[in-house]
């Protein structure tokens, strides 16, 4: 237990606070931004990411993994706050929160295992072309002053950890923020700042309960958008997880992140905070910047509060060309450009699924529809890819009138109406013999299947017989079959 505290919390201590000091830095624009998204005040998105952060650092299932208010969240819930106003969402964020912590208990964290690596592949470059085009705005119809700032930030991004000692010991992002906001405030530069984006909290959070009728109405009103906020939240935490794990070669509890993800959503709505997630540029700046433990997402939660409350006036002198230094940065080192070396490598196919999971996610800006598109494509390809694995080799017996066919391969949807087709019905022989030593049948497609097999051999006049089935074939055909069946048989020959 204490070696495992030892691990989680306090094996990477000085790393770990400045890590959250750069990201709770980040997080206060961010955070801003999506509230303004989801069409509430400020302090809803800041609100939500203290409570998020600070509540995941304690239950969530990947250590150094920063969650927070995220615009994948703030899209879904628009349409709410529009119909329904600010109650409502906590409303729902509290019930999202129920639903993620039920989705741990039935560990739906293990469905990840079906996502390819082609899909998080372009889940990752479409966030990374995401998080380049949200600094846009900030980029266009500005002044010079705008872009010096951003080119110099970028610069002391990646020139910093080349000084010796001092460049190791230091997050480089944690340099740009703090010299450029120097440098601004010194030389009076006229720039966009923090304070800029909307007026800071000046108080902390208190606990509530959402003023609503608890009826079945609101009920209904709310499951909908609780339901796809907790499937967005936890595909895109989940995704973070698996991104961040490769990035520290560690690895998390998705379902204790389900339930974590749960928790930390039920807290923020009782606490006045919007629906949230994990976030894969806030992760990957922690992880860049040193943050490897659960002290780091503690830190950027507990700065971030302190920071917006008790620092405002200072924190909102922040140039905003500082912070887009740093997500430019963070969308660069996301981009798998692996990837687009390797396109030539790949198989067509992989290729396909992790294009057209990039132009889902860029051109909706939903995360959950590009994943599940890419999903769709990965397994209708397998499953191609698997049915043509399927062969039945024919011999003639040396007995007279005898057809021996071997199956070889995978039986399943995909690959039924081959296996249909490799039988010559019309063949005029007295036995069939039907060897599955070879094969496995998945499912009650390829078990009609074989059904369609026998019952077409012995209405030409041939005595069928199958022999070689495995445990497990022989399970799903004495369930689902019916060619033993003379009732069952009766019927389909009656329905032709």
């Amino acid at each position: 237990m204490l070696a495992t505290l030892k691990v989680e919390w306090f094996d990477n201590i000085r790393a770990d606070l400045l890590a959250g000091l750069v990201v709770a830095l980040a997080l206060i624009p961010e955070a801003i931004a999506f509230s303004i998204i989801a069409g509430v005040d400020p302090r809803v998105g800041l609100y939500a990411s203290f409570c998020i952060a600070v509540v995941i650092a304690f239950v969530g299932g990947r250590p150094g993994m920063i969650s927070a208010a995220t615009g994948a969240m703030a899209l879904v819930m628009v349409t709410l706050v529009k119909e329904h106003g600010l109650q409502y969402l906590l409303a729902a964020t509290v019930l999202t929160g129920f639903l993620q912590v039920i989705a741990g208990f039935l560990q739906l964290g293990e469905l990840m295992r079906f996502v390819s690596r082609s899909v998080v592949t372009g889940f990752v470059n479409a966030l990374a072309i995401l998080i380049f085009m949200a600094q846009l705005p900030e980029l266009t119809h500005v002044t010079w002053q705008v872009y010096a700032l951003t080119a110099s930030g970028l610069a002391i991004i990646y020139l910093f950890p080349r000084i010796p000692v001092v460049g190791k010991s230091i997050p480089s992002p944690l340099v740009c923020i703090v010299g450029l906001t120097a440098v601004s405030i010194v030389l009076g530069i006229d720039v966009r700042t923090v304070g800029d984006m909307g007026d800071l909290p000046d108080t902390l959070p208190i606990f509530l309960i959402p003023d609503i009728p608890l009826t079945l109405e609101t009920l209904w009103i709310i499951l909908p958008y609780s339901a796809g906020l907790a499937v967005v939240g936890l595909l895109e935490s989940l995704m973070t997880a698996t991104i961040v794990d490769d990035l520290t070669d560690t690895t998390s509890d998705r379902n204790r992140e389900c339930k974590g993800q749960g928790i930390a959503n039920i807290a923020a709505g009782f606490f006045g905070g919007m629906a949230g997630c994990a976030m894969i540029g806030q992760s990957i700046i922690n992880v860049k910047s040193g943050g490897r433990c659960r002290l780091s997402t503690l830190t950027a939660g507990t700065v971030l509060i302190i920071m917006v409350v008790f620092l405002d006036s200072w924190l909102q002198q922040i140039p905003m060309a500082a912070l887009v230094a740093v997500m430019i940065m963070v969308s660069i080192g996301t981009f798998s450009w692996v990837s687009v070396r390797d396109l030539r490598r790949n198989t067509l196919s992989s290729n396909i699924v992790m294009i057209s999971t990039v132009i889902v996610v860029v051109a909706t800006h939903n995360l959950a529809i590009g994943v599940f598109v890419g999903v769709l494509l990965a397994s209708l390809f397998f499953a191609h890819k698997i049915g043509r694995f399927m062969v039945v080799k024919s011999e003639q017996e040396p007995l007279e009138g005898t057809r021996t066919y071997r199956v070889i391969g995978q039986v399943f949807f995909a690959s039924s109406e081959q296996f249909i087709a490799a039988f010559d019905f019309k063949e005029a022989v007295e036995n069939v013999v039907i060897d599955l030593s070879q094969a496995h049948f998945w499912d009650v497609t390829s078990v009609a299947a074989l059904d369609k097999v026998v019952i077409k051999f012995r209405r030409e006049g041939a005595e069928v017989t199958i022999h070689g089935m495995n445990a497990a074939t022989e399970t799903v055909v004495d369930k689902f079959g019916i060619h033993n069946d003379p009732a069952e048989v009766e019927k389909l020959m009656g329905s032709h």
